[in-house]
């Protein structure tokens, strides 16, 4: 069904913009009647024809010409996305000022003003020439999909609908912050045990390349007999100073081998299912993926979008092959008149306790609230698990490091002890 935009004024003279859906331009003139407006201008979305309602009713008369905005400013050179910690700062700075009362293009001049060169202020810059051309903020929000993503665009236009705008946005960085909260104790809590490896393995390759080929020569010029150990040893030592220019292609060809892969769905569902059979990670990547869709499903609802749309917009924030495939049918089952619960059981992505929560908020008709009770209750698992994991990690990096260390140690010594033995 197409979508009009239309200017009206109410029985006091003020100024009404809106939208709204009708079979036809005719319709949506009756529609908007109805609700006791007087239409000045309406057309259809993605168009360019305007018409105005003449006094008489029955004619039209062309669409007074826009106000031109000014020239855009020019953009600085970027690439990639905004990073979500600008993302999140920005919408809690835009939902204070929108308290405060200040008007959407004064809030996002401000924002635009005191940002620094990058894809964020180029966005405003785009989303404010928009609306000075007379799109709404979410349509102008859903031009720049490299700053805006499909929630925080369908969010905004709930916000315009609802009239509630600095609501929705307080809602929005909420959610935000909190997503990145998340994503932040996750990613500390990695840099731990990242940086014992990485700077264990410049050790031992250090040892390989430089320390045992020494003593493979001094084996060599005596002649002893090497235990099975040394050889091994000896060999990897080998490997290493031969082919030394290996070791950062190795990781990054194993990390386009995976890309490749994904972009096959077969191929990005198998690699996304071993990734949840892992032990411990898989758990802690499970419960985060289903505390970050319940808390975007819920906001979404809350904000008055459509469960069918917002579940769309859930199963994108994903990220798992698995989980999207899930989402896809529970989407389809609720297209079919059934409930939600339904085929979240079926799809066996989360336990019972989420289930059973679903089924009581779709009895009650606060499935919103019991969404957000879900994901607050898997970011404190998430949180526990992050903790165990990095508890574990420390005793095991301790001992390989040890049993490597051993390894090099006992394969160098036992031919190093025969040989003065033999001297002796």
């Amino acid at each position: 069904m197409p979508t009009f935009q239309y200017e009206a004024m109410d029985n006091t003279g003020t100024e009404v913009k809106d939208t709204i859906d009708a079979p036809s331009e005719a319709e949506a003139q009756t529609m908007i009647k109805s609700k006791g407006f007087y239409v000045t201008k309406i057309s259809e979305k993605g168009t360019k024809k305007a018409g105005a309602k003449g006094k008489g009713g029955g004619a039209k008369a062309a669409a007074p010409a826009k106000k031109k905005a000014g020239p855009r400013k020019k953009s600085t050179f970027s690439f990639g996305s905004v990073s979500q910690k600008k993302l999140c700062t920005f919408t809690r700075q835009l939902s204070t000022l929108q308290d405060a009362g200040l008007p959407i293009l004064r809030s996002l001049r401000i924002l635009e003003g005191q940002s620094k060169p990058g894809i964020l202020k180029n966005s405003l810059a785009g989303v404010i020439e928009d609306v000075e051309s007379g799109n709404t903020l979410s349509e102008a929000m859903a031009k720049q999909p490299k700053c805006f993503d499909g929630l925080y665009v369908n969010m905004v236009k709930a916000g315009e609908a609802g009239g509630a705008l600095e609501v929705i946005l307080q809602r929005l960085a909420e959610f935000k912050e909190r997503a990145q909260s998340l994503k932040r104790k996750v990613q500390g809590a990695m840099i731990y045990p990242c940086a014992v490896v990485s700077v264990a393995t410049l050790i031992v390759g250090f040892i390989m390349y430089y320390i045992i080929p020494k003593f493979k020569k001094i084996f060599l010029d005596f002649g002893t007999e090497l235990p099975s150990m040394t050889i091994w040893l000896i060999f990897i030592s080998d490997m290493v100073v031969r082919y030394f220019y290996l070791a950062p292609a190795i990781p990054f060809a194993f990390y386009l081998l995976i890309k490749l892969i994904r972009k096959n769905k077969t191929g990005a569902f198998i690699i996304d299912w071993i990734a949840l059979r892992i032990p411990l990670m898989g758990k802690i990547i499970e419960k985060t993926i289903i505390a970050r869709t319940s808390r975007t499903l819920g906001t979404l609802i809350a904000s008055g979008v459509p469960i069918l749309e917002g579940l769309i917009i859930a199963r994108d924030t994903a990220g798992n092959a698995v989980f999207i495939r899930a989402f896809q049918n529970v989407y389809n089952a609720i297209r079919e008149g059934e409930s939600m619960a339904v085929p979240l059981k079926e799809a066996r992505i989360c336990d019972d306790m989420v289930v059973n929560m679903v089924d009581v908020g779709e009895e009650t008709g606060a499935l919103d609230t019991m969404l957000y009770k879900i994901a607050d209750v898997y970011d404190e698992e998430v949180s526990v698990l992050v903790d165990g994991l990095v508890s574990m990690l420390e005793p095991l990096m301790v001992v390989a490091l040890g049993l490597i260390v051993g390894f090099i140690v006992i394969a160098l010594f036992m031919p190093l002890i025969k040989l003065l033995n033999d001297l002796s």
